[in-house]
């Protein structure tokens, strides 16, 4: 060894530098190493095949077995809805069925009560017209012999002043009545 000075130190004996390279490549170190790495090797698969593999295996046949489950469970579900969506379906049909006929029902029962009323009304009025028409023909009568005597009289006074002689009142009532029916 050398000292801070360079010199050196009497007594101590310096070994002869090694060949500088890996470790590892080096024949004399071959044997053991591979001695070791066989250990380690059957230390890890030992370890690998008795305790690490069968956990990982059991996770996961535990989740093979969870996503089976949670598969047959959606199953079921969409079984469950698909069933709720065709009662719906069938509900929601029979529904507007039971409006449709109620409608028609309702329809038909105002129809039916338009209809009568319809014809009370009519009836009402047909009897009016009658009325009218009874109170209208009595009063043309009524004004039709009130024209035919004031026709005769008026006949009487005309034929009075323009003839100078005075007729009776049959004669102007069967003149005026003659007169009448011609036109």
């Amino acid at each position: 060894m050398a000292d801070t000075d360079g010199q050196l130190i009497e007594g101590v004996e310096t070994a002869a530098p090694e060949s500088s390279g890996l470790p590892q490549l080096a024949a004399d170190d071959w044997a053991p190493q591979l001695v070791w790495l066989l250990i380690s090797f059957v230390f890890l698969y030992v370890m690998m095949s008795r305790v690490a593999l069968p956990k990982i295996g059991l996770v996961i046949e535990e989740r093979r077995d969870k996503i089976a489950d949670d598969l047959d469970r959606a199953a079921e579900l969409k079984q469950e809805a698909e069933d709720a969506l065709t009662a719906y379906e069938q509900a929601l049909t029979e529904a507007r069925n039971k409006a449709l006929g109620i409608a028609g029902e309702t329809r038909d029962r105002v129809k039916a009560e338009t209809d009568q009323l319809k014809a009370e009304t009519d009836a009402k009025i047909n009897a009016r017209i009658a009325e009218a028409e009874a109170k209208i023909k009595a009063a043309k009568e009524d004004a039709l012999s009130n024209v035919q005597s004031i026709a005769a009289g008026t006949a009487q006074v005309i034929v009075a002043k323009l003839v100078g002689k005075d007729i009776d009142d049959a004669t102007a009532n069967s003149a005026v009545a003659a007169e009448l029916k011609n036109s």
